[in-house]
């Protein structure tokens, strides 16, 4: 099925002059690109499928942001950004739950905003690719009890004969939430097939 994505490494990575070179172009296509990976779920969540460019460019931020030129401390970033990049087999997204205006919300308000998707990790978010459903797969930590994060690493584990239904349009391919609280289904287009199945390549 192919080998995993390369993982980003030390030698990747631009110096902070160097960087500011060429930040506006590299931020250009980064946009771009995430435009052409980026799935709305219903009005309050977005799916941004994660590859390796789209994680090199937040390393790049995070490093130009926090002024990082010390190797060992750019290494501790690389590793935990590595981390949403897809092994072999899969298809790995960042979920951020949106909620308009929650800024200028009071905290527990915002809260609560957030806390009406507590249990979103539990067998109710799906790719469907044919006749394959396939739940996400959250990684752990992000929604303790009391506040929920706004922004969850999820992946979708792909076999062979669910990756031929994501290439071959006359099949269904969409994403669908089936939350007490949240339910919403969105088609995938042809374009985002396109970069999927480059994913999983």
């Amino acid at each position: 099925m192919g080998g995993s994505v390369k993982k980003v490494s030390l030698a990747d990575i631009k110096n902070l002059v160097e960087y500011e070179k060429v930040r506006e172009r590299m931020r250009a296509e980064i946009i771009a690109l995430k435009q052409r990976r980026r799935v709305p779920l219903g009005e309050n969540l977005t799916l941004l499928f994660e590859n390796r460019e789209t994680v090199l460019y937040q390393i790049q931020e995070m490093a130009r942001t926090e002024r990082i030129v010390d190797d060992a401390k750019l290494q501790e970033e690389i590793d935990a950004y590595d981390a949403l990049l897809p092994e072999e087999g899969e298809l790995s997204a960042t979920l951020f739950i949106e909620i308009p205006g929650i800024a200028r919300l009071p905290p527990a308000e915002a809260r609560a905003a957030v806390n009406r998707f507590q249990g979103i990790d539990e067998g109710v978010l799906f790719l469907e690719l044919g006749k394959h459903k396939i739940p996400a797969r959250f990684e752990g930590g992000h929604s303790k009890e009391e506040k929920l994060a706004a922004v969850q690493y999820i992946r979708f584990a792909i076999q062979s004969e669910a990756k031929e239904a994501l290439a071959d349009l006359a099949q269904a391919a969409r994403l669908t939430i089936d939350h007490p609280r949240y339910q919403a289904q969105q088609d995938l287009s042809e374009g985002i097939r396109r970069e999927l199945l480059k994913d999983l390549a």
